[in-house]
């Protein structure tokens, strides 16, 4: 049966095949602009032809996807600088000072540094899809396991000790968000009315400025469910420029997991909580905030608002 170039491409498994030095050098990094133009035409031509047509409903499933080819790409890069690491600092144990042990730890530097180049290349079109993404969903585009991060572009690395240290520092760097944690937590909500719903997302945009305006240097903390409230918050953090931290649930650990997940986010020591309804575990976390001493921004009542009319029916959990 005939398959397509691209599943026989991927049913090769090619991943593990390494480039050699002399294939990569010599040949500089398309330019970051180019890559933007070149990710947004595609993007523009692809989508444009979809809408007002019977395959518009796939649009975001598609466009998701098609972030995702971007993004497992860089992957599949750091993967392979990852194992070059390993040789490197394995050459430097064994360096004895001959020429042919220099020359191998500089080709595996100057190859590294070339893979690393390609994988900063695929994070530009990742990140200028995840915009089209957004802009065309309304929706921040997270990958499906893992964190969406970019090492960017470093300068010149000289030696093989220097090259490990600056990778471990901008592996750790693109990892941890700086500044002040805000943990963000909500369930799945529906609404009776879409005047309701429009009323609820006005009052939650209108808080998470609120704290914005509050907290100059915040970092958004959440769950990462993109069905319910985490994924309003983590669109207009995304929109807004703000670093997100997200911990998902460690399904191993059964009923347990939403507690630990709770544990996690106030480990971060947060200057606000701010809470909208949930479920059980949304509420232990502010019984658990209050404890530490955590401030609340309690938003828990009908549609978005304080909860002195908590009891009101006009909203309904179902998650």
């Amino acid at each position: 049966m005939p398959t397509s170039l691209a599943a026989a491409l991927a049913s090769l498994e090619l991943g593990h095949l390494e480039p050699r030095a002399q294939d990569v050098s010599g040949m500089a990094p398309p330019p970051s602009q180019a890559l933007e133009q070149t990710t947004a035409a595609i993007w523009s031509d692809l989508f444009a032809t979809l809408n007002n047509t019977s395959l518009e409903r796939d649009i975001e499933e598609l466009g998701w996807g098609f972030v995702n080819l971007f993004h497992r790409a860089a992957a599949k890069k750091h993967v392979i600088v990852d194992r070059l690491t390993d040789d490197i600092r394995l050459l430097i144990a064994e360096q004895d000072g001959s020429e042919i042990n220099t020359s191998n730890l500089e080709d595996k530097i100057d190859l590294a540094k070339k893979i690393e180049e390609a994988a900063e290349c695929y994070e530009v079109m990742r990140d200028t899809a995840a915009g089209h993404y957004l802009r065309e969903t309304g929706k921040s585009w997270i990958p499906a396991t893992g964190n969406r991060i970019s090492l960017g572009v470093t300068s010149a690395i000289v030696d093989g000790t220097a090259f490990l240290r600056a990778r471990r520092e901008r592996k750790r760097d693109a990892n941890t968000a700086q500044g002040t944690a805000v943990v963000f937590s909500g369930g799945r909500l529906t609404f009776k009315t879409d005047a309701d719903m429009k009323e609820f997302s006005g009052n939650l945009l209108r808080t998470l400025k609120a704290v914005r305006d509050r907290v100059g240097d915040m970092y958004l903390v959440h769950g990462g469910d993109m069905k319910g409230l985490d994924g309003l918050a983590a669109s207009w953090a995304e929109q807004n420029g703000i670093q997100q931290v997200r911990f998902g649930l460690d399904r191993k650990l059964g009923d347990r997991a939403g507690f630990r997940r709770n544990e996690q986010m106030l480990s971060l020591k947060p200057r606000y909580v701010i809470a909208f309804q949930g479920n059980g575990v949304s509420e232990r976390l502010v019984i658990d905030a209050k404890t530490q001493n955590i401030r609340i921004v309690d938003r828990r009542g009908p549609l978005g608002t304080p909860p002195a009319a908590l009891n009101s029916p006009r909203t309904r959990k179902v998650a």
